[in-house]
């Protein structure tokens, strides 16, 4: 039987099925990167590995402004570095434990004296003359290592 009390029914806990409202967001002043007008080839394309990653620690790399080092798990068992100048867009702290999109494949590059093994992929407008990056991230309940398709 339900309670007539109106204070008990104010402080009732949210149904499980209520749906969150979603901020709105406003793109009529978004510019985006006209798309590239040259065609990528399939077999080119499909020699890109996209994985999933884990993001086990995350830390400013000493004397850079831009710089992130991520410690990440790909799947493997062994740990992956990886380099990334949006350091203006995110602290480290905010990103441990999210699960991010790599390309892995990519040859090793040394910056300030540090190897990164891939790249982290991001989405990049300009709003109002600024730029706005956003780094992917997708489910935690993808595994690392998942290979994208």
């Amino acid at each position: 039987m339900k309670s007539l009390d109106p204070a008990k029914k104010e402080s009732a806990a949210p149904v499980a099925n209520e749906i969150e409202e979603v901020e709105e967001l406003d793109f009529s002043k978004v510019e985006i990167e006209p798309l590239f007008a040259d065609a990528v080839d399939f077999e080119s394309f499909s020699k890109c590995d996209f994985r999933a990653v884990k993001v086990k620690g995350c830390e400013a790399v000493p004397k850079s402004k831009k710089l992130l080092k991520f410690t990440l798990d790909d799947g493997t068992g062994n740990d992956r570095i990886i380099l990334s100048g949006i350091h203006a867009y995110y602290e480290p702290e905010e990103l441990v434990g999210k699960t991010l999109i790599a390309i892995t494949n990519l040859p090793p590059r040394a910056m300030m004296g540090i190897e990164s093994n891939g790249m982290l992929l991001s989405a990049v407008h300009t709003e109002e003359g600024s730029e706005k990056l956003n780094l992917l991230m997708v489910s935690n309940r993808i595994p690392a290592g998942a290979k994208l398709y």
